[in-house]
């Protein structure tokens, strides 16, 4: 039985706009007795975080980027954990497992870590060896100490069980179950369209569904999300003169994704194999796509080929050459393939379901709470 009274900090370096997964983890533990309160930062154009059940607080920051921001955010953090009434310290991510442990060592509080992707191996440290090597100092040496980890898929959580000698719980990020929303109108859309939905970073394969279309008539692209190329993004469909064709809406919370999503036809992951981060990935809007019944045609990477070859409810790429892909979606829109991927997505979405996740959630928490009372109890 899961202790009612323990408070829980839940620390990660975003706005807490459009994380669904925290959201979801933050409304579980919040629905099963906890006291929630969830730490973020405040951008300049942040919306609004949506209305939640559980407490929310977000922090200004001088630097919103590079070395110092990262600098500063885990000051920041540390300083409200030290002076915070909780009893676990979660961290989202290595970003913020510094000042969760440090923070957590002093005040003798159970620390959880959620590692929602291989940080040290994100595209964006690639060609920054000094800061790469900061960042895995730093978990070389944290890692080993905890005792309640969690993260998004198998593969990495076998690299960090192997690595750390630590047990690490695989709790995917996958949707709830609910009740269709009527799909929301996007200006500019006049035909069924493709979907993109995520981060607009390097490797996220977005050039590429770009430059696909250049062979697509009968289909458009909506691309939902913002992030350090969006400029570029929005250059490149404009020099190839296809913006009658591509839509970018920008980043839209995560209350509302769901609306735009079941309006598409077909979902897009044509994450890049670069290191080993991307290479295990298994992206949240897989799931998205999955539970809006539309098929997805996804990367030749380990985790999303796992997906569909169990499920059967999409394509992989095996070509990335944009005339091969604009082929093979046109081949996924013929009426009897499509009919057929629709189907075994109603059924995928009946097995990958939050409802399933949230068991694993809370035994991951429920532990650290047994092991908190019987080490209560040996030191009396």
């Amino acid at each position: 039985m899961l202790n009612k009274k323990q408070r829980i900090i839940l620390c990660v370096s975003n706005d807490l706009v459009t994380d669904n997964r925290l959201h979801k983890i933050c409304t579980s533990l919040h629905n099963n007795g906890f006291e929630l309160t969830l730490i973020g930062r405040k951008l300049a154009h942040s919306k609004p975080v949506p209305n939640t059940p559980y407490q929310t607080k977000r922090m200004r920051l001088l630097w919103t980027k590079g070395p110092l921001f990262y600098v500063t955010l885990n000051i920041r953090l540390f300083l409200n954990l030290l002076f915070s009434q909780a009893d676990i310290f979660t961290a989202n991510d290595l970003d913020t497992l510094l000042a969760v442990f440090c923070a957590g060592k002093i005040r003798r509080k159970k620390i959880v870590y959620d590692s929602h992707e291989y940080f040290t191996e994100v595209p964006e440290l690639h060609d920054k060896q000094i800061q790469k090597k900061i960042w895995e100092h730093i978990e070389s040496y944290i890692f080993p100490k905890l005792k309640y980890c969690s993260t998004i898929c198998q593969s990495i959580a076998y690299i960090y069980s192997k690595k750390y000698c630590v047990p690490v719980q695989v709790i995917r990020n996958v949707p709830e179950t609910h009740t269709p929303q009527t799909p929301k109108k996007i200006t500019g859309i006049h035909k069924p369209f493709l979907i993109y939905q995520g981060a607009i970073n390097k490797g996220r394969g977005i050039e590429t569904m770009i430059d696909a279309m250049q062979y697509i008539n009968t289909l458009q692209l909506v691309i939902i999300g913002s992030g350090d190329i969006f400029d570029k993004i929005l250059t490149r469909i404009s020099t190839q003169k296809l913006q009658s064709k591509i839509i970018c809406t920008g980043q839209i919370s995560y209350s509302e994704l769901p609306a735009y999503t079941q309006g598409a036809s077909i979902g897009l992951s044509l994450e890049e194999d670069i290191g080993l981060n991307y290479h295990y990935a298994l992206p949240n809007k897989i799931f998205d796509y999955i539970h809006a019944h539309i098929p997805i045609l996804v990367s030749d990477l380990p985790e999303m080929r796992n997906i569909v070859t169990q499920y059967t409810c999409g394509e992989i790429v095996y070509s990335r050459d944009p005339k091969d892909i604009a082929q093979q979606i046109k081949k996924m829109y013929e009426p009897a393939l499509y009919q057929k991927y629709v189907e075994k997505s109603v059924y995928a979405a009946q097995t990958l379901n939050w409802e399933q996740e949230e068991i694993k959630l809370l035994e991951l928490y429920d532990r650290a709470i047994k092991t908190e009372s019987t080490e209560k109890l040996n030191s009396k």
